[in-house]
């Protein structure tokens, strides 16, 4: 007789979930409130801490290790890291927002961003492009709330 994994299903089962639901998750699974980032966030962290709770975290050794690695990038310096963390998202990284129900995907690249293809020198470019109206593109793709800009 084979036991069934419950988890899989779990996971399945986010992305469909209506996201009051899923901040629900998020206040017994973390407990604390969820974060005023996008559903796509909520969802892949739910994900993660499921699959945490149930299977296991990061072993001891492992997380030891990347706090070193980023000692070694920052020495250990918080204020550096957080401004470095501010200025840029990694080259590489996916920022991902859903616009009048049309998904746009914006990767950073070593010189600014590139959407639909095209360079960009900022995200506020794009998030105008995207709109048709002055955004502040950091705020627009959940990099930094409004709250912070005051």
């Amino acid at each position: 007789m084979t036991t069934h994994d419950p988890i899989p299903a779990r996971l399945a089962a986010l992305k469909t979930t209506p996201t009051p639901a899923l901040k629900a998750q998020w206040r017994e699974l973390f407990d604390s409130e969820p974060p005023p980032f996008n559903r796509r966030y909520l969802e892949s962290r739910l994900a993660y801490r499921i699959q945490e709770l149930a299977y296991g975290g990061l072993k001891p050794e492992t997380i030891r290790r990347l706090e070193r690695m980023g000692e070694d990038l920052d020495g250990g310096d918080r204020k550096k890291s957080r401004i470095r963390a501010d200025l840029k998202p990694i080259t590489g990284t996916r920022l991902i927002r859903e616009w009048q129900g049309v998904e746009h995907v914006v990767t950073v690249t070593a010189d600014g961003f590139e959407w639909q293809g095209r360079p960009y020198k900022s995200i506020s470019a794009i998030a105008r492009a995207i709109t048709g109206t002055r955004w502040n593109g950091w705020v627009f793709f959940g990099l930094k709330s409004r709250r912070a800009r005051a």
